[in-house]
């Protein structure tokens, strides 16, 4: 029988070392339990891919975003070589972690981004003109894992409200001050010079399936008929649907709005002198009406287009630098099974 100093000093030592297991595991997240973690981190549960802060992302999630990606790229995966079915994956891959790295961050920092209903049903909506039938959204829905349009609808405010966390974190990042709209003028005035533009207006008559010469011939008669001004004859004569109904008008035009069988024959008539161009689609009759030369763009005059285009530059590099520092930060609670995700379908 042990003495009771030697007892007393055994219990006192699996005391201290139980509450010891207890904190370390449950509260102070210590060393043993950061090395419990990445045990288990480092064995993956059948179907495992990916392990983020302890949610597990599975295999057919992979694959369901890798289905999605090639739809919207308009790709199959068959027509890919294997190189680029592996960049695939990884970049699938990727945004699931990112979408899962927000969802946790939003949480926790108890983020409450206002989604509206009227947000949403316009997200749905554009989601849905992405099928030709109702039948066809259902169908992509089973295959991406979504039971229900309630389901679907609370994925794409999930994704709504992730996007508007990410925009007020990279806010201060976005901003475009003045100095630096000004100076990326002073380096790119030549690229803001308004081009040469002629005012012009057509009948047009398409040559597909129809004797060229006869076509060529209705147009010479019109042209021919002082009884009718242009206008009314683009009106009874032009197939052109998107200037008929103005009398042919096309409004303001540059070269490079113009295929190049026309640029050169209109930017070199005259004014108001009707005329006929062939080209490859048909017979036109047109008349350039006004013409105005190239001329230089004041900074003012530009501004607004130059602030949206650097914002727009912005926006997409700090959106680049947010996911890399969101994925530093957390890079030990991240753990990716190679084989898994590299294993064809």
């Amino acid at each position: 029988m042990l003495p009771l100093g030697t007892f007393s000093l055994r219990l006192g030592i699996c005391g201290a070392a139980l509450v010891y297991l207890i904190c370390d595991l449950h509260f102070c997240h210590g060393p043993l339990s950061r090395s419990l973690r990445r045990m288990e981190s480092a064995t993956p549960t059948a179907g495992a891919v990916a392990r983020v802060c302890g949610t597990t992302i599975h295999r057919g999630q992979l694959d369901r975003a890798v289905a999605e990606r090639l739809w919207a790229e308009g790709k199959t995966l068959a027509a890919l070589n294997p190189a680029d079915r592996k960049r695939l994956r990884y970049a699938a891959l990727d945004d699931l972690i990112d979408h899962e790295l927000l969802r946790m961050k939003i949480k926790l920092s108890a983020f409450e981004a206002a989604v509206s209903d009227d947000e949403i049903a316009e997200r749905l909506r554009r989601f849905s003109t992405r099928f030709a039938s109702k039948v066809e959204l259902e169908t992509a829905m089973m295959d991406q894992g979504i039971p229900s349009e309630q389901a679907l609808r609370d994925r794409l405010a999930a994704r709504l409200q992730q996007e508007k966390y990410v925009e007020l974190s990279i806010a201060p990042r976005v901003k475009v001050t003045d100095h630096e709209a000004r100076q990326w003028f002073e380096e790119n005035q030549a690229q803001l010079a308004l081009p040469e533009r002629i005012e012009a207006r057509q009948v047009f008559l398409p040559t597909l399936d129809r004797d060229a010469d006869a076509v060529r011939q209705t147009l010479v008669a019109a042209l021919r008929d002082r009884t009718k001004d242009f206008a009314t004859l683009a009106r009874e004569l032009s197939e052109d649907p998107t200037s008929k109904d103005q009398g042919g008008a096309l409004g303001w035009l540059t070269r490079e709005r113009l295929p190049a069988e026309l640029a050169a024959p209109l930017f070199a008539l005259p004014l108001n002198q009707p005329t006929l161009i062939r080209s490859k689609m048909g017979w036109h009759l047109v008349e350039v009406t006004g013409r105005k030369p190239a001329e230089p763009r004041s900074f003012e005059a530009a501004k607004p287009e130059i602030l949206n285009a650097l914002e727009a530059i912005k926006r997409r590099q700090a959106i680049t630098d947010f996911r890399r520092e969101l994925r530093q930060l957390e890079t030990p609670n991240i753990t990716i099974h190679r084989e898994a995700v590299e294993a064809e379908p």
